[in-house]
């Protein structure tokens, strides 16, 4: 979805292609996922020539609602207090996650948990790779 919605609609092809530079994978393995996506309603689909054209149905932010919906029901018995009081708990390792999927990274390693500053240099670390 996030190759497809900055297209606004193509091919499994031309997904495929626009995947291969950071995440190359198989002509049958991005047909079998955009197949099941609109099975599912996620994206629309319409006949072009021999190809199938595909659209979102949902936009990113309407996206990410659903899935922030369905991580609180279900790990969170549908409580976002429970989800907030989780993130607090945990601290500053929250404050860590929450920056690396706000930059599209994954979580980096923070060497002085008690400072932001460890925080500060762990993302660097992981912006020069």
């Amino acid at each position: 979805m996030n190759t497809l919605w900055p297209m606004g609609q193509g091919t499994v092809r031309e997904i495929r292609d626009r995947l291969a530079a950071r995440r190359p994978r198989a002509y049958t393995t991005i047909m079998t996922i955009m197949d099941r996506l609109a099975r599912k309603g996620i994206v629309e689909r319409r006949k072009v020539g021999r190809a199938y054209m595909y659209r979102p149905n949902l936009t990113a932010e309407e996206a990410r609602v659903h899935a922030l919906d369905q991580v609180i029901e279900n790990f969170f018995a549908g409580s976002k207090d429970a989800l907030l009081a989780q993130l607090n708990c945990d601290g500053f390792r929250a404050l860590a996650v929450a920056a690396a999927v706000a930059s599209g990274g994954r979580p980096a390693r923070v060497a002085n948990a008690d400072t932001s500053e460890g925080l500060i240099t762990a993302k660097r670390r992981d912006d020069s790779r």
